[in-house]
């Protein structure tokens, strides 16, 4: 995806977030091809200028146009259920982050050899292990300087297991890459983030 694209894809996610708020209809927009695609995608509302995350929801698997599920995304992290609902007074306050994801592959090596596999700055991880999943995206464990078996650790902790569950075979263990645009304030410019 090209930068004017991940402009896009935010300016997107970011009116969809106001139609939701204000309970308007969302935006009509005239998509580019690209956007016609069926694609993973995360929308991450974070509090400015704390950058404390607001809500993060998403669609790992391609099950959705892109633009389709930039606007279902975005409308989800207003409802985030680990936080209040996002209130119209807050939209201001809130920054817009986009992550498109390339489709999930299963990471098939030895459990002991898993972090060798993984690519902190470059892959984001998704856990499974009968009804419990979890997923971090790539800029998780770089934001928080983690290394690779950390990154695992907190992947199956968020899909409430234990940590060392990615040791075990009958956990399937899942990674993708994501392409990350992020405005630098509400509203502001819109950039692509690096993850390394």
């Amino acid at each position: 995806m090209n930068d004017s694209e991940g402009e896009l894809a935010v300016m997107i996610a970011r009116k969809a977030v106001e139609a939701e708020t204000l309970d308007n209809e969302p935006s009509k927009f005239d998509m580019p091809e690209g956007f016609r695609v069926k694609m993973g995608v995360f929308v991450t509302l974070s509090t400015y200028p704390d950058r404390d995350l607001r809500g993060c929801i998403g669609y790992p698997e391609p099950v959705y146009t892109l633009g389709g599920a930039l606007i279902r995304a975005a409308q989800g992290a207003c409802h985030d259920p680990r936080f209040p609902p996002l209130r119209g007074d807050e939209v201001e306050a809130v920054t817009v982050e986009v992550t498109i994801l390339t489709p999930p592959e299963e990471v098939m090596v030895d459990r002991k050899e898993l972090p060798a596999a993984i690519f902190v700055g470059k892959d984001g991880l998704i856990v499974e292990r009968g009804p419990f999943k979890g997923l971090l995206l790539p800029q998780v464990p770089v934001e928080w300087e983690w290394d690779e078996e950390t990154f695992l650790c907190h992947t199956c902790m968020k899909a409430g297991l234990t940590p060392d569950c990615w040791l075990d075979p009958q956990t399937k263990i899942f990674k993708f890459q994501g392409e990350v645009f992020t405005e630098d304030r509400p509203r502001g410019r819109v950039s692509r983030k690096p993850l390394e």
